[in-house]
């Protein structure tokens, strides 16, 4: 209980299931028990080591990848798949010749602003650093060659009408159809993201919208994110065609699983306080409020929040 990386899912798990830390060989030491409310809720786990987590999202979902023996031949189907991309697919797509140099600036650019709002001048700035005469007008015509690729699938805002229209963000999230196209276009390994799990986050970020679109699709799931500028968000809304919808925060660590649930029952308040004082149609309540994590433990929270591990998420 004293182990300050799982202190937080250990206390959890004793919460939902004490019998999954008494599994395997005996003895087993478990200090300060006392700590822990007593229970038995089933719950599950996630067998992902961090650095199983981030190999995983390096060398992402393809299938070339999945079958292929050797951690360092896995990575390399994305890696050549970028290339690809820079050096023939830009072009014909839609028969334009492009810059396979540009085309390597603009997703190492994507890459750095991955699941965030960065605009497109700002975007645009970055490949000037690179050549003076790269105009806007240049940068949207590869990014919509890019996104014909389905190599960039950015996220719309949700805008519910819980405030005023201009309190909530509206621009894309940056995102790429698979988190290792973005690693690629860093030019990184997995050991780099050993000691910057920070930009990793943003990854792994990516990594749960690819597997949210995969595990949704039977019920053609749409996702979108909300944030506003008081600061509130949810990093991704799941609706299904149901009418049903999910909130959904990502967080890598245990240690921010806290912000994340406030984000979201904060913004399930939001949404009550406003059906509470509008004479409009009512807007339905989230079915689900979760934050997945790069953790190994999932459980319910007591303000009735999911804790769920990306490797449990399909589960």
């Amino acid at each position: 209980m004293q182990d300050p990386d799982f202190r937080e899912s250990y206390l959890a798990t004793v919460s939902i299931k004490p019998s999954l830390l008494l599994k395997g060989e005996n003895p087993r030491l478990i200090d300060e028990w006392q700590d822990a409310p007593e229970s038995d809720i089933d719950g599950i786990t996630s067998s992902l080591s961090i650095e199983q987590l981030i190999h995983a999202a390096c060398r992402g979902g393809w299938p070339a990848a999945l079958f292929k023996k050797g951690d360092d031949a896995q990575l390399v189907v994305a890696q050549d798949y970028l290339e690809n991309i820079c050096q023939t697919d830009i072009s014909t797509v839609d028969g334009v010749e492009r810059n396979p140099k540009w085309t390597k600036a603009i997703l190492k650019s994507y890459a750095r602003n991955v699941s965030t709002l960065a605009k497109t001048s700002s975007i645009h700035k970055d490949i000037l650093s690179e050549s003076d005469n790269f105009s806007i007008i240049t940068l949207d015509s590869y990014l919509n060659a890019l996104r014909r690729l389905f190599v960039i699938e950015d996220l719309d805002a949700w805008s519910p009408s819980i405030r005023s229209a201009t309190s909530i963000r509206s621009g894309k999230k940056r995102e790429f159809s698979d988190p290792s196209i973005a690693v690629a276009a860093m030019g990184v390994s997995p050991e780099y993201f050993y000691t910057d799990l920070k930009t990793f986050g943003f990854v792994f970020e990516t990594l749960c919208i690819r597997d949210l679109k995969v595990y949704s699709q039977k019920l053609r799931g749409e996702l979108s994110y909300y944030r506003d500028r008081t600061g509130l968000e949810a990093d991704a809304v799941l609706h299904l065609n149901d009418g049903r919808y999910a909130l959904i925060e990502f967080k890598l660590g245990s240690r921010e699983i806290e912000e994340g649930a406030k984000h979201l029952t904060t913004l399930k308040e939001l949404i009550r306080e406003h059906n509470k004082k509008s004479d409009q149609i009512q807007l339905r309540e989230p079915d689900l409020l979760m934050v997945v994590t790069g953790g190994q433990m999932a459980y319910t929270r007591p303000d009735g929040v999911k804790v769920v591990p990306i490797g449990c998420l399909r589960d």
